[in-house]
């Protein structure tokens, strides 16, 4: 069966009450495409998320650094609609993420910390797999698709080839193209260069800058401080479920050389 013939059987993802397409043309969507309002968090006893808030900016990359432990995967999880919060609010382009789940996964593009994908399918039959969720047609799926074999250099033999045999940075580019198959509004990643060579670093630095560019938002965590202080606009450093600082670069552009001693510093460790 191909992507045709699981595209029209395949129920979507995106629900049909908000037209994204239309918002965009208008340029009626929210000038924060993400709102954090009091956001808590507990496994049991242990408090992680103790009240988080910030907002992230339609068209900018946000970084969202902390160490081990600090809530950023939690908080992801909570973004993309993987965990249930406590209390608190996440609104996705103006939309309750608790309300409009559907609608906001249908505008997510999410690349996790590891490249989980499924072995037996081919790289082809994943990205179909993947794209057959949302709401695509067939020439919107083709024509991103050729464009995103180009610029991760996955040839045709390497797509047909189970993705079991495939080494963990050929797995990583997949995961990449699958987070932007549906041409997303919002691009979200946890740890998105482990394991690339630096031709599939620099080919994402340069998809990042253009992603932005045209308008769309990307939230970034990653422990990687020089890829956060290059690409990212704005900054919020979390120590132990709260914001401790939110960095502006076009307001103080001197910390992008500073970001590690900042963060050093934040986390007691200034003596580093």
């Amino acid at each position: 069966m191909g992507f045709l013939d699981r595209f029209k059987k395949t129920k979507k993802i995106a629900a049909p009450r908000i037209d994204f397409d239309e918002l965009v043309l208008k340029n009626e969507l929210p000038k924060e495409a993400v709102l954090v309002e009091d956001v808590h968090k507990s496994y049991g006893d242990h408090e992680v998320l103790k009240g988080l808030s910030f907002s992230v900016r339609r068209g900018e990359c946000f970084g969202f650094l902390g160490k081990n432990g600090a809530g950023k995967s939690t908080f992801i999880d909570c973004l993309v609609g993987l965990k249930e919060y406590d209390a608190g609010s996440i609104k996705v382009f103006g939309l309750d993420e608790k309300e409009y789940p559907l609608e906001i996964k249908g505008q997510l593009g999410y690349v996790p910390s590891e490249p989980l994908v499924y072995d037996l399918m081919t790289g082809n039959e994943f990205i179909e797999f993947i794209a057959s969720s949302y709401d695509m047609d067939v020439e919107g799926f083709e024509r991103n698709f050729a464009f995103l074999k180009t610029k991760f250099d996955l040839t045709e033999e390497e797509l047909a080839r189970p993705v079991g045999g495939y080494s963990h940075g050929m797995k990583q580019k997949l995961r990449l193209m699958s987070s932007l198959i549906h041409n997303p509004l919002l691009w979200v990643m946890d740890e998105p260069t482990v394991g690339l060579d630096i031709m599939a670093y620099e080919t994402l630095m340069a998809m990042m800058r253009q992603y932005v560019k045209s308008g769309k938002t990307i939230f970034l965590t990653s422990h990687n401080i020089e890829l956060v202080a290059e690409a990212c606009d704005r900054v919020a450093i979390l120590k132990e479920g709260r914001i401790a600082s939110l960095i502006d670069f076009a307001l103080e552009p001197f910390k992008r050389k500073e970001l590690r001693r900042i963060f050093l510093h934040i986390q007691g460790r200034g003596d580093l």
